[in-house]
């Protein structure tokens, strides 16, 4: 049987108007073919990740596998439609804005979280220099490594308020929202090389234990992917995120256009 949840609905804030990645910059994102600056694919994820943690609660933080495609920009100061059907216990989540698709997902509540090893994921160092961004940048079977980062007291709270995220059990329970380790995803990639304007363009997020305020993330990341598409350049990453050294968050596949095709302008 198939269900409806409530639509979930968030004026899109674009967080990454002053990032090293001028792909969220009105005039650069116009050069590539969009309209404006795009909303980072991490917070359009953010979005999409309200509706299964609004219907597990907790256990979803714990143990939640979440899928993600992103296949139109949505843009700053748009109202973004998260929507959600439940079909035998698994979400299928879409995203709208301006009438359009902009990102299909699918979320669901295992069981038990698998097991995976820190042994099993080569720990390095991000790189001492990044250089420009060249297809030896991301070679297929290379680890990759990440400067740590957190998100702690006042850095928390501005997150959850930049991504308009209004469940109180994030504040409430000490908890890291699970969208901060999409961002430790992309820290690989920015990590490791200097990046021209570039795109996230999907995810796959199974969740092992709940983040907290103020843990040292990291990655542990293995490049499976390096190709040319329709003249983009995708790189596809395996990775574990890890709390403090030591804890396995989550387990993710991250695919991003690391050059994406400049459009002619006419």
């Amino acid at each position: 049987m198939t269900s409806r949840l409530e639509p979930y609905r968030v004026s899109a804030y674009n967080t990454s108007k002053q990032s090293e990645n001028k792909i969220h910059d009105d005039a650069v994102a116009r050069r590539f073919g969009f309209s404006g600056g795009l909303v980072p694919g991490v917070d359009v994820l953010a979005y999409m990740l309200h509706l299964p943690v609004a219907k597990w609660g907790r256990a979803f933080l714990e143990r939640g596998l979440i899928e993600a495609r992103f296949l139109k920009p949505v843009y700053d100061g748009e109202t973004a439609n998260v929507m959600a059907a439940d079909s035998d216990g698994a979400l299928s989540i879409e995203v709208e804005s301006r009438g359009e698709l902009c990102a299909t997902g699918t979320a669901s509540l295992p069981p038990s979280p698998p097991s995976f090893s820190l042994h099993d994921f080569t720990e390095v160092a991000a790189v001492a220099e990044r250089k420009p961004v060249n297809v030896n940048s991301y070679e297929v079977g290379q680890w990759l490594g990440t400067l740590p980062r957190d998100w702690g007291g006042e850095a928390a709270k501005e997150y959850l308020d930049d991504i308009r995220e209004r469940d109180e059990i994030y504040a409430r329970e000490g908890l890291g929202h699970p969208a901060l380790l999409q961002r430790v995803m992309n820290k690989v990639l920015v990590d490791n090389a200097i990046l021209g304007p570039w795109i996230h363009v999907g995810s796959r997020m199974q969740l092992l234990t709940a983040a907290k305020t103020g843990d040292e993330l990291t990655a542990r990341a293995k490049v499976t992917g390096n190709y040319e598409k329709k003249g983009h350049r995708f790189v596809e990453l395996d990775a574990l995120v890890v709390a403090n050294g030591s804890t396995p968050l989550a387990h993710c596949r991250h695919i991003a256009i690391y050059q994406p095709r400049e459009q002619t302008v006419a």
